[in-house]
């Protein structure tokens, strides 16, 4: 099996961002083209458009189990019922690996939207400190899950 927490990672160090590269890393089990991978993921990077709510690598993980066991036009409700469970434990999972699930607790008020909180992004180097071991822990959890 591939170590998706690597081709994630790749992905985001390419410039993606961290919901682009979760959806991307997973998209082939899931029948999704990796344009549209990268396409329907594009506004959850920074915690949804930089307004650092839900982390995107959590974000992105939750759309693949959306996509692997959540609900289409032939299922019943039963299907989301036994969904939200799988995704509690994913993002719990990954708050007990790093501190949180929401991104701006895990940069630790680091404001996106503004110009100096972007500076201090990356004069911090939180992409390497936080983010690519966010995107990493949040594809191995994913894979462990399968």
């Amino acid at each position: 099996m591939p170590d998706k927490g690597q081709l994630a990672v790749d992905k985001f160090v390419e410039g993606y961002n961290c919901a682009q590269s979760m959806v991307f890393a997973f998209c082939d089990e899931c029948g999704l083209s990796q344009d549209a991978a990268l396409k329907v993921a594009c506004g959850f990077g920074a915690g949804m458009g930089r307004k650092q709510e839900v982390c995107g690598a959590v974000a992105g993980g939750i759309m693949i189990l959306g996509l692997r066991r959540g609900r289409g036009t032939r299922d019943g409700r039963s299907v989301t019922e036994a969904l939200y469970p799988m995704t509690r434990e994913f993002m719990d999972g990954f708050a007990v690996r790093n501190g949180s699930y929401l991104c701006r607790d895990l940069l630790s008020g680091c404001e996106l939207t503004s110009e100096e909180g972007q500076r201090r992004f990356k004069e911090d180097g939180l992409f390497e400190k936080v983010c690519k071991p966010c995107v990493r822990s949040a594809a191995e959890i994913l894979q462990k899950m399968a």
